[in-house]
């Protein structure tokens, strides 16, 4: 009886499949052999936004390729620059700038908005308050801020998705601001949102202020991932082991790097004038990532998207 029901159907039936297979092509999908891991979805990207030849620029920011000259001349080194006193004055202007920055990039944060307008006010920002937006160009990312949401790891890249209640995005600001660069971000809860997915939230930052309760002179820059990923294990949560924090200053990325998980080998004792971040990414499930790279560019690791 069903086989004979099939039969008679399978008319409709194919037509039915030929239609969704048609929406499905239609989709943009610009990886159309990525396998996604949860339910999240590119959409198209804006062009490349511009900013005024009077701001100061990095030496990436008109490089074909954008590759940032200063760090290849130090990459592979160990050595931890210690800032003077200018220096980390310097620093301290950056960052509070790229505060600014991210919250009002915070107050667009809503049910609706597509992080494309989210990547429009932070660059505008940026450009208001005279700085370069630092992720602009970087290894040829195409926006002025990152932008990831739910099952993105980190380094999403702003597109015309609109947020929906329940997502949690978070907003990756950093801004190069005569001659430093000022990298902050935080994860916002859109909507109603989970009892799951807003404990994910609340570990994640106890896990960053744990960390940096030890930073300290004298500390070795191991025990931040044994401190995080003590944390976060014991409230059920795995460690993403393929990004971690960074020296920063002059440079947008260099030594020291900063694991996030147990028992790295990271090497480094801090220091006075020691300017790093820490960034732990919490996952609910695995702490294995899934890679994609945008077609004809040479993306480092911690540039590498998956949004």
């Amino acid at each position: 009886m069903f086989q004979e029901c099939f039969k008679s159907s399978w008319k409709d039936h194919k037509a039915v499949h030929k239609k969704a297979e048609k929406r499905d092509s239609d989709r943009y999908n610009p990886w159309p052999k990525y396998f996604f891991t949860g339910a999240l979805r590119p959409f198209p990207v804006s062009p490349k936004r511009e900013v005024p030849e009077s701001i100061p620029r990095t030496d990436y920011a008109d490089h074909p390729k954008g590759v940032p000259i200063s760090e290849q001349k130090v990459r592979g080194s160990a050595y931890i620059k210690p800032l003077d006193d200018e220096e980390v004055e310097g620093m301290r202007v950056a960052c509070r700038l790229g505060r600014e920055v991210l919250e009002e990039a915070a107050a667009a944060v809503s049910v609706g908005t597509t992080t494309d307008h989210i990547d429009r006010i932070v660059h505008e920002a940026c450009i208001e308050r005279e700085c370069y937006p630092s992720p602009l160009n970087y290894y040829q990312f195409p926006k002025s801020c990152c932008t990831s949401v739910n099952e993105v790891i980190c380094h999403g890249i702003p597109d015309a998705r609109p947020l929906q209640s329940g997502d949690i995005c978070n907003v990756d600001v950093t801004v190069y601001h005569r001659g430093f660069h000022g990298d902050l971000n935080e994860t916002y809860l859109v909507g109603e949102v989970s009892a799951e997915a807003r404990d994910l939230v609340t570990v994640t930052w106890q896990c960053l202020q744990k960390a940096i309760d030890i930073v300290r002179p004298g500390e070795k820059y191991r025990e931040i991932g044994n401190v995080v990923q003590k944390h976060a294990s014991e409230r059920g949560y795995s460690v993403v082991r393929s990004y971690c924090g960074h020296g920063i200053h002059r440079l947008f990325h260099c030594s020291p790097n900063v694991p996030h998980y147990a028992r790295n080998k990271a090497a480094g004792v801090m220091r006075p004038g020691h300017c790093f971040t820490i960034e732990p990414m919490i996952s609910q499930e695995t702490g294995v990532d899934v890679l994609t790279k945008r077609e004809g560019t040479t993306l480092p690791r911690f540039l590498d998207s998956s949004s």
